[in-house]
């Protein structure tokens, strides 16, 4: 397969979105380190995956935790000596996706979810940006969300106008902007940087009020994982069409 060699990093891959993302990854023919905090589950999502005939390996990764960022750079380095795919998934909603008043909103709140959503994944960006350079051709994926689009937020005829909830949006509002800085700082490269909003999936985020089902969730990330030397940069998606920011 033309993807056998790609190799995938995905954080907050054991289930959900992540643990998606690494099945249509993987059998894509990329090999996929499924990173996730929690050793045991981790572990068992790589070993169910691995069961379907699929190359996944675990890594433990808590994104929070810096210490971890080093010790992935060197197991990527060591086992392949590169990073074709960057999927900054792992994310939280403190106050979950209804959110609470502006005035109610905590300073824990904002903290927490600025920690996990925008900070980490800068930072485990930045850690794993060399490795991104060693491959013929980078992708990086930031899992926003279209309630992150400030422009939507605003509009009173939008779908997301009547559901507000600032820590989680002002994260992914902030994650988006990451994009359009780094895929501006990569411009001249192959390295293409993007901002996915999978749509409102049946998750234990999305709970089971969503109308999508994981397949259908995981189709933007991994497009934009596999984008090849004609596709865009610095954008926000969702199954192929652009969001506005």
């Amino acid at each position: 397969m033309a993807n056998a060699k790609k190799v995938a990093l995905i954080t907050g891959a054991n289930k959900g979105l992540g643990y998606e993302m690494a099945r249509q990854l993987a059998q894509a023919g990329v090999t996929v380190v499924l990173a996730a905090r929690d050793q045991a589950k981790g572990q068992a999502a790589a070993d169910k995956l691995k069961h379907e005939g699929l190359d996944v390996q675990f890594l433990k990764l808590d994104v929070t935790d810096k210490n971890d960022y080093a010790a992935a750079a060197a197991f990527l380095e060591k086992n392949f000596g590169k990073l074709d795919i960057l999927i900054n998934n792992a994310g939280i909603s403190a106050d979950g996706l209804a959110g609470t008043s502006v005035s109610q909103t905590t300073d824990q709140s904002l903290r927490s979810t600025f920690e996990t959503n925008f900070f980490a994944p800068i930072e485990l960006t930045q850690a794993l940006l060399p490795l991104l350079k060693k491959s013929e051709a980078a992708r990086i994926v930031n899992m926003s969300s279209i309630l992150g689009s400030q422009t939507l937020h605003a509009d009173p005829n939008s779908p997301i106008y009547n559901f507000k909830a600032l820590s989680y949006d002002s994260s992914k509002a902030a994650l988006n902007s990451f994009t359009i800085h780094l895929a501006y700082e990569l411009r001249d490269t192959k390295i293409k940087v993007n901002s996915a909003h999978p749509g409102w999936v049946k998750t234990d985020m999305g709970t089971d009020a969503a109308p999508m089902e994981l397949p259908e969730g995981g189709k933007t990330g991994v497009a934009l994982a596999l984008l090849d030397e004609n596709g865009p940069t610095g954008g926000f998606f969702h199954l192929g069409q652009p969001l506005p920011w």
